[in-house]
């Protein structure tokens, strides 16, 4: 199907026609708790499952299943195009969300959503229950503008249960359901924008690896006097580790960290560097008073494309009122490493834990526990499946599309490697919506320019083709 006008304003109109009812229907999902990380609310995460499998199937997605995994559920969902050489697609999303509660800070019920100057507040509208439930709109909107009685693609849906606790079980429930999952172009609804005025097409995320450091000195807390100056002290050593984690040009230390990445490109810091970007109004939100980062990089280019490691927590000794004159027995620090395309959190993980044992002294020994991992992942700017979602978002939007990354983490390259698929980003969110935050928000016409994006999207993979 051609792009014409007529197509374009029928989508817009049936999105227009339909939007009260998908907000009440939205408002009646955000209503449940569905917070993965508290055992307390599993009953609201399966009861958020069924909610959406419900509403899928009213959507009229013929396949619609909840798939079970040793914590929270899935809900896949699939609807065949009938034409023979259609692509297949699958979004992803999840409907779990964070913790939240009014005595965090919100003004008010996290989970009464309330809609007040174009946005709606409540735990999950951004992240990421709104940006999943637009895509049921999106592909009503895709049929009535079509005429079609199925969507141009084979259309999978997979939102998972427990992205929010760190997606545990996730690896495992797509390798077992690879076959069922197979497509040609992952589409992920868990991202954003740039701004409400700067329409934006996230190209990658970084990865994640992080562990926590124990070391072991004295067998128990020492007189400093009697044995200090004559014995290893795990403070000082978790204090020496953490300022010997980065150089001077404040790139990292650990021997290999750097092998293998993907380098930015001259394209790429262009269109960076095209970006509306207030270095000010940007430390700001950080609630910081000061730039400090890798050497010959721009602070996009730092939080988007360059790895990092970053200390989380130092901790040894007395930590009380007044002094305590002692050489603690233990001491501990956390790390966390936001990796990009090209590294290995495997090799990364090798080599920290090369880096710490050659950099404590005798008698001091150690413990480094890794809490799993979570791979890098990048779509190159000229991919034809990217370039369809330009054009989709385009037309939604009416205007120039431009590019970002995100500093943040995903399960992105798991469906990835698993899948063999490209991955595409297709995000409305906002910087000021605030996820994870009190008062966290969606802004409603960004909604509905979701809901139109992907009614243009299948039709543009159609007629073009994930290649």
């Amino acid at each position: 199907m051609s792009t014409t006008p007529d197509t374009d304003n029928a989508v817009r109109a049936f999105v227009d026609d339909h939007y009260a009812a998908f907000l009440d229907d939205l408002g009646a999902w955000l209503r449940i708790p569905s917070v993965s990380a508290d055992p307390a609310r599993a009953g609201d995460v399966r009861r958020s499952a069924e909610w959406l499998a419900s509403h899928l199937t009213a959507t009229g997605f013929p396949e619609v299943e909840i798939w079970e995994t040793p914590g929270a559920p899935a809900v896949f969902a699939a609807w065949p195009s009938g034409g023979p050489d259609a692509p297949t697609v699958l979004v992803y999303g999840h409907h779990d969300v964070q913790p939240a509660a009014r005595e965090d800070g919100w003004h008010t019920d996290p989970f009464d959503p309330v809609s007040k100057d174009g946005r709606l507040y409540a735990r999950g509208a951004a992240d990421d229950k709104g940006q999943v439930l637009f895509h049921t709109l999106g592909v009503r909107a895709h049929l009535a503008a079509t005429g079609r009685t199925a969507p141009a693609v084979n259309l999978k849906l997979l939102i998972e249960g427990e992205e929010e606790s760190g997606s545990p079980h996730f690896p495992e429930l797509i390798t077992a359901h690879a076959d069922r999952l197979a497509c040609d172009t992952v589409i992920v609804s868990d991202t954003g924008m740039w701004s409400e005025d700067t329409p934006t097409v996230c190209t990658g995320m970084r990865g994640l690896t992080d562990c926590q450091i124990d070391l072991y000195g004295p067998d128990q807390d020492i007189h400093s006097g009697s044995f200090g100056g004559a014995v290893p002290n795990p403070a000082t050593e978790a204090a020496r580790l953490a300022a010997a984690l980065h150089r001077d040009d404040r790139t990292v230390a650990v021997p290999g960290f750097y092998d293998g990445i993907v380098e930015l490109t001259d394209r790429e810091r262009e269109l960076f560097a095209e970006l509306p970007f207030d270095e000010a109004g940007w430390l700001r939100t950080a609630h910081s008073h000061g730039l400090l980062g890798e050497a010959g990089y721009t602070t996009l280019e730092r939080i988007w494309a360059r790895p990092t490691a970053e200390v989380n927590g130092i901790a040894g000794g007395y930590q009380g009122p007044g002094g305590k004159t002692i050489v603690p027995s233990t001491a501990q620090l956390k790390l966390s490493f936001r990796l990009v395309a090209g590294q290995d959190t495997e090799q990364i993980q090798r080599s920290v834990r090369e880096w710490v044992a050659a950099s404590l002294p005798a008698g001091i020994r150690h413990e480094i526990t890794f809490w799993g991992a979570t791979r890098p992942c990048l779509t190159p700017l000229d991919h034809p499946a990217l370039q369809s979602l330009v054009r989709a978002m385009g037309r939604a939007f009416d205007q120039k599309i431009r590019f970002t990354r995100e500093g943040g983490s995903g399960p992105a390259a798991d469906l990835r490697d698993v899948l063999g698929a490209p991955v595409l980003f297709l995000g409305i969110s906002v910087p000021s919506d605030g996820w994870h935050a009190p008062d966290e928000k969606v802004e409603l016409d960004l909604l509905a320019k979701g809901a139109e994006t992907a009614a243009h999207l299948w039709a543009d993979l159609a007629e073009n083709g994930p290649v």
